[in-house]
């Protein structure tokens, strides 16, 4: 047990110290819906891929075609409100995600950067710098001052992401983002993270 485990949360997916990602998607109206439970086992919410039609379940027998179609996720509380929309264009190189509040309010962008043999995201908000993602088998997110704010790593069925204090937004925003949707859609691209 870690520092952050032992703290108490809030109920939520932005005050809990520990985020467990179910990595089996179930089926979900036409996408996929990837749980998201607190340390105890207590659901918080849900990922869920949107949008995937008869067109994008045909590519997906393809290797690297979803690459060429925009992916699409909602990220829900318990209650199954959205409260954070991600969304992947299409076909973009580095791979960019635009992250929006429910109603499409803009909140930040994150953008993979060109760094050899290694898997880096930043985070911007308003043009501005707030925090970066770092990954190889685990990931790490910084602040904008590079300081570690939460630590995710895989299991055999879930990964497992800890955050270290309570964030304010923009940054409280990116790290959910970044945490419950990056991995999945760079493997549907095609990435290896």
């Amino acid at each position: 047990m870690t520092r952050d485990s032992r703290r108490t949360g809030g109920g939520t997916l932005f005050t809990e110290p520990v985020l467990v990602v179910d990595r089996k998607a179930t089926p979900a109206g036409s996408g996929r819906e990837f749980g998201v439970f607190d340390q105890h086992g207590d659901r918080l919410g849900a990922v869920v891929e949107i949008g995937r039609g008869l067109l994008r379940k045909a590519l997906h027998l393809f290797p690297n075609c979803d690459q060429f179609l925009t992916s699409r996720f909602e990220v829900r509380d318990a209650g199954g409100s959205v409260v954070l929309k991600v969304t992947r264009p299409a076909k973009m190189v580095p791979s960019r995600f635009l992250v929006t509040r429910a109603d499409g309010t803009p909140i930040g962008e994150i953008s993979r950067e060109s760094t050899p043999g290694r898997i880096r995201f930043a985070f911007t908000a308003r043009g501005r710098p707030v925090g970066q993602l770092h990954a190889e088998r685990d990931f790490s997110i910084t602040d904008a001052d590079g300081l570690e704010v939460a630590h995710g790593a895989p299991t055999a069925d879930n990964y497992v992401v800890e955050v270290h204090d309570h964030l304010s937004d923009p940054l409280a925003s990116m790290v959910v983002a970044a945490a419950l949707t990056v991995d999945t859609a760079l493997k549907q691209a095609g990435h290896d993270t």
